[in-house]
């Protein structure tokens, strides 16, 4: 028995509202095989806990818009580990040095993750980077003008 296709499409809703706000290691594991409770794990991490919390509120208005609403939240006050609870799915933000000590993804490794196309599209790589700024002009203080 793998997810259902109800779980898979909220997963990858909450994976890309995540990766939207620039969250980091965004994963959807399909944890039903091994679960009864759920079907899905959406994990994602970010650096800080301003951070954690605008990746929780982003994954919160993604679904809401698209008819979800969580049964339960969890440690979005604290913002270090927020579990936003939607009963199919189970969403896991958690600031980096969390996310390296209770290593979900090594306890869940055993099962399969949940492809989720345009993810990590939301980054500029090094060399987007630097066609931005090639592009970018400074122009130099006029000489003439007595405000400067």
């Amino acid at each position: 028995m793998s997810a259902n296709t109800e779980a898979i499409d909220m997963a990858r809703i909450a994976a890309l509202a995540a990766d939207e706000k620039l969250a980091t290691e965004v994963v959807v594991l399909d944890v039903s095989e091994q679960l009864v409770i759920t079907d899905c794990f959406v994990i994602a991490s970010a650096t800080n806990e301003r951070q954690v919390n605008s990746i929780v509120e982003n994954i919160e208005d993604r679904l809401r818009e698209a008819g979800h609403k969580p049964v339960r939240r969890e440690g979005t006050r604290e913002g270090r580990w927020a579990l936003l609870d939607y009963a199919d799915i189970v969403v896991h933000v958690q600031h980096d040095e969390e996310r390296n000590f209770y290593a979900l993804d090594r306890l869940w490794k055993d099962c399969p993750t949940v492809e989720v196309e345009g993810l990590g599209q939301n980054r500029l790589g090094p060399a987007d980077a630097n066609t931005v700024f090639e592009t970018d002009t400074v122009s130099e203080p006029d000489a003439q003008d007595p405000s400067l």
